[in-house]
């Protein structure tokens, strides 16, 4: 009896051998697919049809052609962050939100960014916010027609948005988005660690150097979370075989890597001004020798922001919404990071629908 019992406990030699026949398939097959990834360049992005209508040094306009038989009288202006590419924003046909921003019919342009070169390296932020910004609003009126544009500002993009409009608070700008745009720099704690006065010479690297390198800014960004590119490419092999994973991967990563430096000066004013002094946040921020105090702003806002944003906590965001001078203000937290807030499946689920509702009754 027990002799039977125990002959019944040991293992089956042919599941066993089924098993490590299902493993070496397995194995085969994530070798093979990691091939493949290795050897493809992913999918191409950015793709939506546009029209460069500025081009010069570090400063990029476009205007994508319209997908949509009626368009809101209104036009869009996006200011993308200084040091990242506009084309999160237009990842792959059903994924980006130029696209669906089009779709419902909105005339979209966008502020993007080149590398600075290395006789730009003199550039200070009264270039982005009285120089580049107002070129670009007028050059919408100009294609659009239409005096009032509305502005969408991303991450620091958001930042030099907010400064635009406080020193031009008597117009054009009509209604002003902001998304994960950081107001109490305090509150960004490790990158207060990185710049902490006390070690971090600013002026010996930007004397130096000129432009600071895209590896030290992307290096500051990974440090926030030091595993997370390791845990990425582990998860990556994990699902090597399933194709919409692995297009998704490779989409994320080559944006993140695609860092971009920044202007010496503008990088050496940021450190101080905000990092150091946090000027916006004080109300004693001044642009080229002009006040730019955020209250100012009256014009309808929606600020958005992510639960679990890493690079600009919710209490380095949350008070734009006491700040500023607008009565028509609305805030929406969403679940997600800095990125999947704006990009990807749950972006398209949770933030843009609410965008576009807040925005189209403002916007004939």
């Amino acid at each position: 009896m027990n002799a039977q019992a125990n002959a019944s406990a040991l293992p089956d030699v042919a599941q066993i051998g089924e098993r490590i026949q299902t493993e070496v398939q397995r194995a085969i097959q994530r070798s093979i697919k990691g091939v493949e990834y290795f050897a493809s360049s992913g999918p191409s992005l950015g793709s939506t049809p546009k029209d460069v209508l500025i081009s010069r040094g570090t400063m990029n306009l476009y205007h994508y052609r319209p997908l949509a038989g009626e368009i809101y009288r209104i036009p869009i202006l996006i200011v993308m962050a200084t040091t990242n590419r506009g084309y999160i924003l237009d990842l792959v046909p059903g994924q980006s939100f130029i696209e669906f921003l089009l779709k419902q019919g909105y005339d979209v342009y966008m502020l993007d960014w080149n590398a600075p070169r290395p006789e730009e390296k003199s550039l200070r932020m009264e270039d982005y916010v009285l120089g580049f910004i107002p070129e670009c609003i007028r050059r919408v009126q100009e294609d659009s027609g239409e005096t009032d544009v509305n502005v969408i500002g991303y991450c620091f993009g958001g930042v030099l948005s907010l400064l635009y409009g406080s020193i031009f608070n008597d117009g054009p700008m009509k209604n002003l988005v902001c998304f994960t745009t950081p107001i109490d720099f305090r509150q960004m704690k490790l990158f207060q660690n990185f710049a902490d006065r006390r070690y971090f010479d600013v002026d010996g690297l930007i004397d130096k150097a000129g432009n600071v390198s895209p590896e030290m800014i992307r290096s500051s960004f990974e440090m926030l979370r030091p595993a997370s590119r390791a845990v990425g490419q582990i998860q990556l092999w994990e699902n090597i075989w399933n194709d919409e994973y692995v297009k998704s991967f490779q989409m994320f990563d080559r944006w993140g890597q695609d860092t971009l430096p920044l202007a010496g000066e503008y990088f050496r004013q940021t450190t101080k001004d905000l990092m150091w002094d946090n000027k916006l946040f004080n109300g004693t921020m001044t642009v080229g020798g002009r006040p730019a105090d955020i209250s100012k702003i009256k014009v309808p806002l929606l600020h958005a922001v992510a639960e679990h944003d890493h690079i600009v906590p919710y209490d380095a965001a949350k008070h734009l919404m006491q700040m500023i001078g607008s009565t028509d203000k609305t805030e929406i937290i969403l679940k997600g990071g800095h990125v999947s807030l704006v990009a990807g499946a749950n972006a398209i689920k949770r933030l843009w629908p609410k965008l576009d509702s807040w925005l189209s009754e403002r916007s004939t």
